[in-house]
Parts: structure tokens; sequence; C-alpha cells
């Protein structure tokens, strides 16, 4: 199965268009498992079980990982979730972007090294720099387009040929990249308008949607500019304010992850068409 039916599977299997992100910080973590040579694993498994029946991907984040010298951890983590729950998503958060020989390691690190179904990638160097991703026909290929951060308005809304640049990169994408069809767009939860002005370009085009929860993205406001007509369409992304929830009463930090991605789903689902 490649990447966009297994996506579009998880979508209706759990009702949920949530992508659950992995970003462990040491400094965040339990501190009964700060010092464990496997805390990092047991945390991000522990998350995995706490919301796999609410979650239509997973996103571990690399640079989380590597900072700390775990990428040993990061491909166990990887593999439990294709051994326990193959059909969610694994969607590696890397926005690699290089060309030639380096794009293609990149490309096997992401879909040999750590098994990803999907990878982020930044298309700043054009097509060439994507077509070692685009090579792996069943793997998904995540590009940015519209990222949720302020300063991505110092890029992308440049102008090319009378529109702005994230434009611009939809439209290439959509027209030109998307050859076999397993190409989706980042496009950032706190734009609300550009996020529609997007899906208006790529039709039903799977979207990555960061920037709800920590970075304050408007549910509502989300959801109405980015689904597609069937409800479905998007990854909306939460990482730290899911797996960091202070737990309440009787809760530990698996529980009061699974409590918060629930919260989450629910009011995704409360704004979805049908």
């Amino acid at each position: 199965m490649n990447f966009i039916n297994k996506l579009s599977a998880a979508w209706t299997a759990n009702n949920s268009l949530l992508c659950v992100g992995l970003d462990p910080d040491l400094a965040k973590l339990p501190a009964d498992l700060r010092d464990l040579p496997d805390g990092i694993t047991t945390f991000c498994t522990r998350i995995i079980d706490a919301t796999a029946d609410l979650a239509c991907a997973f996103k571990p984040q690399i640079a989380y990982f590597a900072a700390l010298g775990a990428e040993k951890q990061l491909e166990d983590i990887c593999r439990y979730v294709r051994e326990n729950y193959p059909h969610i998503p694994l969607i590696l958060d890397a926005k690699r972007g290089d060309i030639g020989a380096t794009a293609t390691q990149y490309a096997r690190e992401a879909f040999e090294r750590y098994g990803a179904d999907a990878v982020t990638v930044n298309p700043y160097m054009g097509e060439d720099s994507l077509d070692p991703y685009l090579a792996w026909k069943d793997r998904g290929v995540i590009i940015l387009c519209r990222t949720s951060n302020p300063g991505g308005s110092d890029l992308q809304f440049l102008n090319t040929d009378g529109e702005p640049l994230y434009q611009r990169v939809a439209r290439l994408v959509a027209d030109k990249w998307n050859k076999n069809g397993q190409c989706a767009l980042v496009v950032g939860a706190t734009f609300p308008e550009e996020l529609a002005q997007v899906r208006a370009i790529v039709g039903d085009m799977p979207l990555l949607v960061p920037g709800i929860g920590a970075q304050g993205g408007d549910i509502a406001a989300t959801v109405g500019a980015g689904q597609t007509a069937n409800g479905m369409g998007m990854m909306i992304s939460s990482s730290r304010a899911i797996i960091y929830a202070t737990p309440q009463a009787g809760e530990d930090f698996a529980d009061a992850a699974r409590r918060v991605a629930i919260e989450t789903r629910d009011a995704i689902n409360q704004h979805r068409s049908v």
C-alpha cells in the first residue's frame, strides 16, 4: 500500500485528521525516564500506544533525536510503529533540501534506514532536488509550501509572475512534480487564508498542517480552510501540546497525552463538513 492510500485508510479507520508529532526533549521527559538508556524510546512508544487509535499519522522530528545522538532510538521507534501499527502512516519530519547524490542518500536515510512512509522536504533548490525522493513511488514526498513560522513570509510572499512564491510552489507540485500522485504540501495552520488558497490550487492533495496547539493556530479556521469536500485531506499536526500535556490526578504522561489527543481530534471533527 502506498503512502496516499495508507493515509486515506487511516483517516477513515480512526475518523481522525490528527497527526501526532514526536519531539522528545530530555528536559521535558518524566524524571524517571531522563537518565535511562532507552528513555526516549520508552517515552515515544508509550505516547504511540496511547494515541494510535486517535491519529491519522505519526511524525517524529529527526532533529530532536539527532541532537541527542539518539538515531538508534529513532530507528527503534520507527520500527515499533511499523510492526505494531502498520496501518498508521509514519512521516519523517526532516525538511531535507539538497541535490543529486546527496539527496539520494537523504532519501535512503528516510525510506530505508527509518522505513518512513513519507518525508518532509524543502523545494528551494528545484525539481531535481526532489527527484531522488519522487523515485520512491510508493512513498510520500511532503513539500514545504506556506510554513507556520512568521519569518516564512520573508521569502514565501515574494512576487513571482503575479503570485506569491508559496502559490507558485503549490502550482508546480500540483501541475508538474506530482507525476506519481505521491506528493503532499506543508501549509501552516497559522495562516488560514493562505491555507484556503493552497487548497483551491491543489484540489484534493493531502496537506500536512502544523501550527495548532503550542503555536496557537485556530482549529475551526484551519479545518474550514483546508478540508476537502469529503471532510478529509489534512494531517493536522500537534506535538508538544499532546506529548507534554500536564497530567491530572491519577494520570501519567501517556494518559495525559491520550486525553489531550482525544480533545484535539474531537475539536477537529466538530468542524469537519462530514
